[in-house]
């Protein structure tokens, strides 16, 4: 599990074709300090996407990517020399800044638009038909694996606004009008669906405001 706060960038060093998928290495810089934080069979954030340590260097580590993963996020889309924003999971005593992600990339977005407002840079991103349900007016979204609050929503677009302190710590230079981007919505929304479901076919698809505050909604 993850928060969605950017440690540090890296860069795709390697991406090649295995079965399906790709194996992949990622060269972290050495403020990063691989050898001793990250150990085989470990779990690190990647753009957003939750990889696993194969094999480790003291300029970085080996990831499989599955065609699955392939297939639901922008690694279709990466090329060597990608920057990529890195996290390590979250410990019980973390501080949790942002909220809970799991590295688990529920689609792709593009931007479509960027503007900048005073000093910070307001970024409109279209998401797929399936995701819209899950984001709220000032609710949280991950982004490229940054967890960031959703500042508007029109149509299939929201909009994030990126103060500098995340335009400098983000792999931001990958932004551009056009691009793709990871997305991951708040894990509470989809529980909340499925709960609901539960509930609407428990009573026959008949509920009501009462229903649900008795049963804690």
């Amino acid at each position: 599990m993850y928060t969605g706060i950017v440690e540090t960038t890296g860069t795709i060093a390697l991406l090649s074709k295995r079965g399906d998928g790709f194996l992949v290495k990622i060269a972290t810089p050495k403020a990063f300090d691989v050898v001793k934080r990250v150990h085989l069979g470990d779990s690190v954030a990647a753009n957003g996407v939750c990889l696993t340590a194969t094999q480790i260097d003291d300029d970085g580590f080996y990831a499989d990517v599955s065609f699955e993963t392939v297939n639901k996020t922008c690694f279709k889309y990466y090329k060597v020399g990608q920057k990529v924003n890195l996290e390590l999971p979250c410990t019980p005593s973390t501080h949790l800044g942002g909220h809970i992600v799991q590295g688990h990339v529920d689609g792709v977005g593009q931007i479509v638009a960027m503007q900048k407002k005073s000093e910070a840079i307001d970024v409109h991103i279209k998401a797929p038909a399936e995701l819209l349900p899950y984001i709220a007016h000032k609710g949280s979204i991950t982004v490229d694996g940054a967890s960031l609050t959703v500042n508007g929503l029109s149509d299939d677009v929201f909009r994030l606004t990126i103060i500098p302190h995340t335009v400098e710590t983000l792999a931001f230079d990958n932004w551009q009008i056009n691009s793709y981007v990871n997305l991951e919505v708040d894990v509470i929304a989809r529980y909340l669906e499925r709960l609901i479901s539960c509930k609407k076919e428990q009573h026959k698809g008949n509920i009501s405001y009462q229903m649900l505050v008795e049963n804690g909604f």
